[in-house]
């Protein structure tokens, strides 16, 4: 969504690289561009300006003027104001302290309350509560109905006692939900409300007369992240209206031009709570402010995707497969098992989009094909157990019967083979500590040439020990040298290091009488 956002804003940073000071004319030229990045992603004009004002008014400050690098300092501060605009600090639910938390959705016809309304259960649900999903919305066709289907996929009920349809009260409903969550021991109540194509009197009569029957804890305004300004007139006009406690943003995987997300929070003072990425009802979760403004910059997100790493895969099945990585015994079964793990992360565009730099390639990543995983799969499964347990077995009779098997070509089952045999090479490198081939070594990585300590010298100078060399050739000479230092050495009085014939000396042994009965 923010991709030309971001485009102008890191080609912007750029043009400050490689300067030791920033003139006047630097600043004033900087803040031009980011004005127009802004204004081009549909940010509104106040909130441009005063975004603009504040970075202009602290590049001229001491923290841009005394710093070594002064364009890092610059992209630290739009970071920075970035993050404010986008809420400052993460905002959590308020849960009630006694009975059902009431949570009620609100905002126009179209922008997804319903689904949202189950993406929210779901949420819940893994934060170990027990969510009771309300059908209030009797106006729409089939929006009772969307909300069972919806609720049915994430195990959560729905109290939905009318059809809808444009039969029933939600007042009446949105009050007996509150009874029926006390009877059945739920402590969440999410209640779904009736939109309009528009902002009218009868909607937000609606909305308020059940407001007034459930008192939520939280009143959350759903909005369209692709309808650009008009969003914040709607926002406005709910405020006004109905009042909300927080902004929901949904299809954040969309490519509009996203200024409503840096908006909304400026002119209505509400954060932005939650943000729905994608039609997957697991695509979910809490706004970050600051990894939100990370992504802007092509910072990427890491500790988002950390967070769905953590809840996607198996930690016993991850720690086994590092032991065979070590081992040397990775297989393409384990292969076929990370890649079915790492499928649960979501798309592969999405997760590699969270890695820093990545706007960079943003092409590349738009154009690749997820259906690769796929083939890779079909390939694996069509392999036997053996061959899967040892690839080095699979010659051009068996490559011909895979690629048959899968429906795929030779040609792309010779590809995953050799690709197979140089990852698991890396990997292996990787796990042991080698880092990666070719690559200097990072912090907690290994790999690169590795410093020995003076404590290391001495250690190795008591024992009497010498560094082998990495040559091969050299690392035989000096194994000679040492071999005939040591055959050129006195002997030492134990025998060490000489040939010995011990049943000579075993006979040349003055033992006590009877002593041989111990020897047998």
């Amino acid at each position: 969504m923010f991709a030309t956002l971001s485009d102008r804003l890191t080609a912007t940073f750029k043009n400050l690289r490689g300067k030791g000071r920033l003139s006047e004319a630097d600043i004033d030229a900087t803040a031009r561009e980011i004005r127009i990045a802004l204004l081009e992603a549909d940010v509104a004009l106040p909130v441009v300006k005063d975004f603009v004002a504040a970075i202009k008014e602290r590049a001229r400050g001491e923290e841009v003027s005394g710093a070594l690098n002064p364009a890092q300092q610059v992209v630290k501060i739009v970071n920075e104001e970035l993050v404010q605009i986008l809420g400052g600090e993460t905002r959590r639910l308020r849960y009630a302290k006694t009975g059902p938390t009431v949570i009620m959705l609100a905002g126009l016809q179209g922008a997804g309350k319903t689904t949202l309304a189950a993406k929210l259960a779901l949420w819940l649900k893994e934060q170990g509560k027990t969510p009771l999903l309300v059908a209030c919305d009797l106006q729409r066709p089939n929006a009772v109905q969307q909300l069972q289907v919806n609720g049915e996929k994430v195990g959560v009920p729905v109290f939905a006692p009318e059809a809808g349809n444009g039969v029933g009260d939600p007042v009446s409903v949105a009050r007996a939900s509150i009874e029926e969550a006390k009877r059945k021991l739920h402590d969440v109540v999410i209640v779904d409300t009736a939109g309009r194509l528009g902002v009218d009197a009868e909607m937000m009569a609606q909305a308020i007369g059940i407001r007034d029957a459930v008192q939520p804890d939280e009143t959350l305004f759903v909005v369209d992240a692709m309808i650009g300004q008009d969003a914040l007139t709607t926002a406005q006009a709910f405020l006004d209206g109905v009042g909300y406690d927080g902004v929901v943003l949904t299809k954040l995987d969309g490519d509009a031009r996203g200024g409503a997300a840096l908006s909304i929070r400026h002119v209505t003072g509400r954060p932005v709570m939650f943000a729905s990425t994608g039609e997957k009802l697991t695509d979910f979760d809490v706004f970050h402010p600051d990894r939100m403004a990370s992504r802007i910059l092509d910072m990427g997100d890491v500790l988002t995707l950390i967070e769905q790493a953590e809840k996607a895969f198996d930690q016993e099945e991850a720690l086994k497969a590092a032991q065979k990585l070590s081992d040397g015994d990775f297989t393409l079964d384990d292969f076929l098992s990370q890649m079915q793990q790492l499928k649960k992360l979501g798309s592969m565009t999405s997760i590699l989009k969270m890695l820093p730099g990545m706007g960079q390639i943003r092409e590349q990543l738009d154009n690749f094909d997820e259906r690769e995983i796929d083939r890779v799969e079909a390939i694996i499964r069509s392999m036997t157990p053996a061959e899967r347990a040892n690839p080095k077995l699979i010659d051009g009779s068996r490559r011909a019967r895979i690629a048959k098997g899968s429906g795929r070509t030779v040609t792309d089952v010779n590809g995953l083979v050799d690709r197979f045999f140089e990852a698991r090479k890396m990997m292996m490198q990787m796990a042991r500590g080698g880092g990666m081939p070719g690559m200097p070594g990072m912090p907690g990585m290994g790999g690169g040439p590795k410093r020995v300590t003076q404590k290391q010298k001495q250690k190795a100078k008591a024992k009497g020990g010498q560094r082998k060399s990495g040559n091969p050739a050299k690392a035989a000479q000096e194994a000679a040298a040492a071999k005939a230092k040591a055959a050129e050495a006195k002997p030492n009085p134990f025998g060490i290091g000489e040939d010995i014939d011990y049943e000579a000396a075993a006979a040349q042994l003055e033992l006590p009488k009877d002593f041989s009965k111990f020897l047998k």
